[in-house]
């Protein structure tokens, strides 16, 4: 019995040994990676806080009720924190568009203590996506994995500053590739990867490493009750990081394909009603009157299940694929119509608003002086408003700022021009007439205000 149980705690031993010299080495990973990751400090302003006496504000004139919101609106500092990585050596830095929205200033840190003052190339809040550029050459960058090439179950290692715990290092496992996470106004355009990598407030914008030490991810969000890791992560794909760092670097926005289209998924019962052979594609619901879809043939009740050449399984992968694709370019679709194939040729649209509303960040803002971005469909809702700008910052002296225009502001008409979106609002500034005052309709704080704003000439 004593040799029986001297082999058995021998084997045991051994099996141990074997499984933790079977686990990956880390340190040399991470020792060669390191410097090209960065933390990434944001300042910026804080929106006005609430007048006090919010029961009196209907009975003052409306000349004293602005002196007193001039007089109550204390504008704090707000301080963010993030991570970052290099992508190229002249000073081009990757990392989330929620890292830096409505920043006045990015400081950017290495390693190895370096710290440099960042400008927004440009901002992508749908893939939530940043590119920044600092003042430097020769710098490490790091590599992007081949897209598509992230398996489930590969063993994989975040760098970030999570809680400002400058450049931890955190590893586990693929979980899943392709997860849709919708975003507050239901666009569902990034096929997340999840990990049970520990991410934590701080880590945003920072690189997921495969043990190659290419960049497979950007980690962007994570799913817990509690506000901290609970081992369920999400990561944006090489995919999507490489195609809109391409377009901000080129053009400073990004623009993305789109049918005009709603979609549901394929039930088992929903496939045999329709004749399919199995549930898999995204049938159309409906079809927006003037759309790439109605232009190209598409009916409500056809089912998607490939587009150039790419399958389509979920619903979910439709918008994942076509929202990668150049607006007005011709793609092959393949659909199942009254229970038979039919293969067809559209020419793809362009998403409304992903060319303006995530516009290029400039110090100065725009002619007005504002930096602005698009309003969620369910905060206009909550606003009782069909639509509207929010204002994300205002450069000192310029006209918007003499109107005393604010952060946090909602813009809402133009001379006689309702603005529905930032697309509008552009071409609406892009027409207004130099020193002639026109009429600008705001809210704040749920309070509608008429003012005038003149543009100057340049």
């Amino acid at each position: 019995m004593v040799k029986i149980f001297i082999r058995l705690c021998f084997s045991l031993f051994v099996f141990q040994a074997q499984a933790f010299a079977a686990l990956p080495d880390f340190a040399t990973l991470v020792e060669d990676v390191s410097p090209a990751v960065v933390k990434i400090n944001t300042v910026g302003s804080s929106t006005p806080t609430a007048d006090n006496i919010p029961s009196l504000q209907g009975q003052i004139p409306e000349i004293f009720r602005e002196l007193l919101e001039q007089r109550q609106r204390p504008v704090r500092p707000s301080q963010t924190m993030g991570s970052g990585f290099v992508v190229s050596s002249d000073g081009f830095i990757l990392t989330n568009h929620h890292v830096v929205s409505g920043a006045d200033k990015i400081q950017v840190q290495f390693a190895d203590r370096r710290e440099f003052l960042a400008t927004i190339v440009g901002s992508d809040r749908t893939s939530d996506l940043a590119l920044l550029k600092i003042d430097a050459t020769d710098l490490l960058s790091l590599k992007f994995a081949k897209p598509e090439s992230t398996r489930v179950g590969e063993w994989v290692i975040a760098i970030g500053s999570p809680f400002g715990l400058d450049y931890s290092v955190t590893a586990g496992i693929v979980s899943a590739i392709g997860r849709s996470l919708p975003t507050e106004n239901g666009e569902n355009y990034v096929p997340f990867i999840q990990t049970d990598v520990a991410i934590n407030r701080g880590n945003s914008g920072g690189p997921l490493f495969n043990l190659d030490g290419d960049v497979v991810g950007i980690n962007s969000q994570i799913y817990s009750p509690t506000g901290g890791s609970v081992g369920l992560s999400f990561s944006i794909p090489v995919s999507i990081a490489i195609n809109v760092m391409e377009q901000l670097r080129e053009n400073g926005q990004v623009s993305r394909g789109f049918l005009g289209v709603g979609i549901e998924n394929v039930s088992k019962d929903l496939a045999q009603a329709l004749g399919m052979p199995g549930p898999m594609g995204a049938v159309i619901s409906s079809v927006a009157p003037k759309s790439a879809a109605a232009k190209g043939g598409l009916f409500e009740g056809d089912v998607v299940v490939s587009i150039n050449g790419q399958s389509i399984l979920y619903a979910s992968d439709l918008p994942h694929i076509v929202g990668l694709i150049e607006p007005d370019s011709t793609i092959k679709i393949e659909i199942f119509r009254e229970g038979k194939r039919k293969k067809l040729s559209l020419k793809v649209g362009s998403l409304p608003g992903s060319n303006l509303a995530q516009i290029k960040q400039s110090d100065d803002g725009d002619h007005l002086g504002l930096r602005i971005d698009d309003i969620a469909q369910d905060e206009l809702r909550a606003l009782n408003l069909a639509g509207g700008i929010e204002v994300v910052s205002v450069t000192d002296n310029s006209p918007a700022d003499e109107t005393g225009i604010q952060q946090g502001d909602i813009i809402v008409q133009l001379g006689f021009s309702k603005i529905a979106d930032a697309d509008q609002y552009l071409s609406i500034i892009a027409e207004l007439p130099t020193q002639t005052p026109v009429a600008i309709r705001f809210y704040r704080q749920g309070r509608a205000i008429f003012r005038t704003i003149t543009l100057e000439e340049n």
